[in-house]
């Protein structure tokens, strides 16, 4: 049996800007651009360098680390969030994210117009979302709350909402941040 997911040699590089003189003002900014004098520089940062693993199906991994280390950066390139620099990732299954509160969430629609549109954004269809939309709601908790907008639930509640939209895509990869 074949992994369900694959990577292979995954690296992110970022650039990094430095100013050399951050208290300039605007003035002092305009004259340095007419002299073509940069007071920008930059610096590569890699964030990732040559991850490769394999996840059999059924399996549970966790990724531990030190702040900084790359564990949301690597969470968001498996959620083809954030593109690899170089590397690459096989994928046999549908895969579900939970990285940050309140993603794909509107703080103006109610928690019944986001139940719609995080469905669609985790790329659940309109009808597959109608016909979960109960257990959804029964799962969350929120019942309440539905057709209250967004931005009046507390970030717990926000949370639930968002995990049980995310449970009922019955995803094969679930991954959470």
């Amino acid at each position: 049996m074949k992994p369900i997911l694959e990577i292979q040699n995954i690296s992110k590089k970022f650039r990094i800007s430095h100013e050399l003189s951050p208290y300039l003002t605007f003035q002092g900014r305009l004259l340095n651009m007419l002299r073509f004098r940069s007071t920008v520089t930059s610096e590569e940062f890699w964030a990732l360098k040559d991850i490769s693993f394999s996840i059999e199906p059924g399996e549970s991994i966790g990724i531990i680390g030190k702040n900084g280390a790359g564990k949301s950066t690597l969470l968001k390139i498996l959620s083809r969030i954030t593109p690899p620099s170089s590397g690459k990732i096989i994928s046999r299954g549908r895969i579900a994210s939970l990285l940050e509160v309140g993603t794909g969430f509107h703080p103006e629609l109610t928690g019944r117009e986001n139940i719609f549109l995080n469905g669609s954004i985790l790329g659940m269809k309109r009808k597959e979302i109608t016909k979960k939309f109960d257990a959804i709601v029964d799962f969350s908790g929120v019942e309440k709350f539905l057709d209250t907008p967004l931005k009046h639930y507390s970030s717990g509640m926000q949370l639930r909402l968002a995990f049980a939209v995310a449970a009922f895509l019955e995803p094969e990869i679930l991954i959470i941040d």
